[in-house]
């Protein structure tokens, strides 16, 4: 990445009801050297002349003025939206228009941030204040996407008077930084003056630096998440980091390395990071369109209420891609006079995001691209949230899972995985494409994100529509299959490649050390009986089972966990 010395960090600020107060804690703490630019923008009315400027003008000594359209953004200043306006950026010119009144409700702050993103980038600063609706919470999407700085006014000390705004944006899980709004200028200073340190790290030896130190990275990792970054693609993973030590405000490698070791939070931190959890609802109309009047259709051809459907979602991060098939699926199920069950298996590495996917509610703001009637059949209004209805819910069962390390889910009509290869070095994406052939019922489709292929392996998919990038698993035999995920999946051996043994080894031994592998790298796991009683246990499966209060049970059923019961319900029919 090329940092440009004459850029500088444009902050957007959203703030409705309550903001007053916040953007003077904000202005009051900011210091004066600071080489920025603030555009504010608030929900003003319509009917009544704005003296904004000048309010925020008594709590800064910068120039403070009313934006105007073609207007030229320059550090050390402060531009205020003026009312009944809608206001976007462009090529780093203001550019404001009259709302259309018949668009429905306007989210000011969401079309700002939205536009500040796509034009600023990692230079783009989202700030949510006090406010009420979900308004911000999109924007803020947008400028996590685009590797910008996202803020949001935390309850700390006084807090927020309307928190709606700010914890909705929160709620999302893509804010960088809660805090109260006094300590925001600081925060501010120091990200400005962080360029300095990434145009460093982008030099020579920074870059040698970093590239060296990406093993031992990898490992504080591993050793913190149980997840192996090694396969990501490097140039990501490096820019990740960089960001990581820019708002650490950490100018060396070995230095930040510290960090890592002695702050959990930080490593927890880079593991977000690393997995930018942003999708929206029917991402990509023309595939969802593709999928809506081709694929469903033919998956369903000729199923009864005696078959199942399975689906799964790799990567599913936050839920909304899951939800959109959801909704094609039970729309085309209420046409059927003897529809058959239907499972999405929803799954991710990262718990916080799947206790969001899975508790279906988000802010009102997320759902603009629905039409009327998925939003009235699909959601139930809460205020500014949005939660998705018990049957759809239902249909789906999210759970932790690595397309990389874990066993692959079978016997699927469908696997959608879009926009999780693109983060993958192309050995793992190698490994990673049998492992969803194998997942494929003969004949079932893979679908995959716009910049996302199957690479060499078009012995294993067909296209069926290539543009959107929706492919149908070529058929080959059980043994085939596995030959081919085996072979993918031989450099994931924690031994290495072998060469095959001139003489078998003694039986005794071989089983010892069939039985030392497998208690040492198989996944947790049980065996039941036909009654579901449980005959043996693997080791750790502490993360799926507890014993329930009373008399000793063997019944999977009773000891799992709550929340896959569900899930083993299914799997034991």
């Amino acid at each position: 990445m090329v940092v440009a010395s004459n850029r500088f960090p444009i902050v957007g600020i959203g703030a409705s009801a309550g903001g007053i107060a916040a953007m003077e804690g904000l202005f009051r703490g900011l210091p004066a050297d600071c080489d920025m630019a603030f555009v504010v923008v608030t929900h003003l009315s319509a009917n009544r002349e704005s003296r904004l400027h000048e309010v925020v003008g008594r709590y800064t000594t910068l120039p403070t003025v009313v934006a105007e359209n073609g207007q030229t953004v320059v550090p050390g200043t402060v531009y205020v939206m003026p009312n009944n306006t809608i206001m976007t950026i462009a090529k780093g010119r203001l550019v404001l228009r009259k709302p259309d009144m018949n668009a429905g409700t306007r989210k000011p702050v969401d079309i700002f941030f939205s536009a500040l993103a796509t034009d600023q980038a990692e230079y783009a600063v989202g700030i949510v204040l006090s406010g009420g609706d979900s308004d911000g919470t999109l924007g803020i999407k947008a400028i996590k996407e685009h590797g910008g700085l996202t803020i949001a006014q935390s309850a700390d000390h006084s807090g927020p008077t309307t928190p709606d705004m700010p914890e909705s944006a929160i709620a999302s899980g893509l804010i960088d930084l809660a805090l109260p709004a006094d300590e925001m200028g600081a925060k501010l200073r120091e990200f400005s003056r962080s360029f300095d340190l990434l145009a460093e790290l982008c030099e020579a030896d920074g870059e040698k630096a970093l590239n060296g130190a990406k093993p031992q990275i990898y490992d504080i990792l591993h050793a913190r998440s149980g997840h192996d970054f090694s396969g990501y693609k490097a140039n990501t993973f490096l820019r990740r980091v960089r960001r990581r030590m820019q708002l650490a405000d950490l100018p060396l490698v070995e230095t930040y390395l510290n960090h890592l070791r002695e702050d959990p939070t930080e490593v927890d931190s880079l593991f977000r990071d690393l997995l930018i959890n942003v999708t929206d609802f029917f991402r990509d109309t023309g595939a969802f369109k593709m999928l809506e009047e081709v694929v469903i259709p033919e998956m369903l051809l000729g199923r009864t209420a005696n078959d199942t459907v399975r689906i799964w979602v790799p990567g599913c991060a936050t839920g909304e891609e899951v939800y959109s098939i959801g909704m094609l699926m039970r729309e085309r199920l209420d046409q059927m006079d003897a529809p058959p069950r239907v499972t999405i298996f929803a799954t991710d590495i990262d718990a916080p995001v799947l206790g969001v996917a899975r508790a279906g509610r988000y802010p009102t703001t997320l759902l603009e691209n629905l039409t009327p009637e998925r939003r009235e059949r699909f959601f139930i209004t809460e205020g500014s949230s949005a939660v998705v209805v018990k049957d759809l819910r239902e249909m789906c069962v999210f759970s932790p899972h690595s397309v990389i390390k874990d066993p692959p889910f079978a016997r699927m009509d469908l696997v959608s995985c879009r926009n999780l290869l693109i983060y993958f070095g192309p050995d793992v994406q190698d490994r990673v494409i049998p492992t969803f052939h194998y997942a494929l019922k003969p004949g079932g489709f893979l679908f995959l994100g716009t910049a996302e292929s199957v690479g060499r392996h078009g012995d294993l998919f067909a296209p069926l529509d290539g543009g959107h990038r929706i492919f149908r698993a070529r058929e080959h035999s059980a043994a085939r299959r596995m030959s081919l995920l085996m072979t993918a999946n031989d450099d994931k051996s924690p031994f290495g490649k072998t060469p095959p043994a001139t003489q078998p080894a003694p039986f005794p031994l071989r089983m010892v050390v069939e039985s030392l592998v497998l208690a040492r790298y198989s996944p947790a796991h049980v065996v039941v009986n036909a009654d579901g009683d449980v005959v043996y246990y693997s080791a750790n499966t502490g993360r799926y089972l507890e014993a329930p209060q009373g008399a000793p049970n063997r019944q999977l059923l009773s000891i799992a966990r709550r929340d896959l019961r569900l899930a083993l319900r299914s799997a034991l029919r």
